[in-house]
């Protein structure tokens, strides 16, 4: 009879969930002053170091455990594939990237709110995910199909719903994961 072994077959995926933990559990620890202080970004004095490292950080915190296990039921599910096809330090620069984005347009538009959780990177593989198939010269009609109904559930809700969820997060999310997804296939196929 043949042994199984576990493998770390995925260490960025496997290494960000595992940061995300620590940070939700120092949280729960420190009753949330942690997040307050490193894994949240919102407005703040520019002359603060803490402000330029809550731009990375912020993706690493989560507001409670439901966050948590949503966000990284997706990353978990995505993330070994698209670092199997792209590589260990693309996704990290594309996580880099996300999460720079997505915190300096919160830092920027919205002064009155703090933002934590990796729902940008969510939504950066997700997109990014339906560029799998890419070929130059074509358009996935899974990625037309996602951007519908990701993108246009995100616009709908930010218009329609009030609630504490930053839709501009998962629509700039969406759309590093889409330019990041082309261009990585467009270099790969050419």
């Amino acid at each position: 009879m043949k042994k199984f072994k576990i493998t770390f077959n995925s260490p960025v995926t496997l290494g960000f969930i595992f940061i995300c933990f620590i940070v939700m559990v120092v949280n729960y620890l420190t009753v949330g002053l942690s997040n307050q202080l490193l894994f949240m970004t919102y407005r703040w004095s520019l002359t603060s170091p803490l402000t330029y490292v809550r731009f990375f950080t912020h993706v690493l915190g989560h507001a409670g455990w439901e966050h948590f296990i949503g966000n990284a039921t997706y990353i978990l599910l995505l993330g070994p594939m698209l670092e199997e096809k792209y590589g260990s330090k693309k996704l990290i620069f594309v996580i880099l990237v996300t999460a720079v984005v997505t915190g300096l347009f919160h830092f920027i538009l919205f002064p009155q709110a703090a933002l934590c959780g990796a729902s940008g990177v969510v939504f950066a593989f997700i997109l990014m995910t339906s560029f799998t198939g890419f070929k130059d010269g074509e358009i996935p009609l899974t990625f037309i199909l996602v951007t519908i109904v990701f993108i246009g559930q995100q616009v709908y809700e930010g218009i329609f719903l009030q609630d504490d969820i930053s839709n501009l997060t998962h629509i700039l999310g969406g759309i590093v994961g889409a330019v990041a997804g082309y261009r990585l296939n467009k270099t790969k196929n050419n």
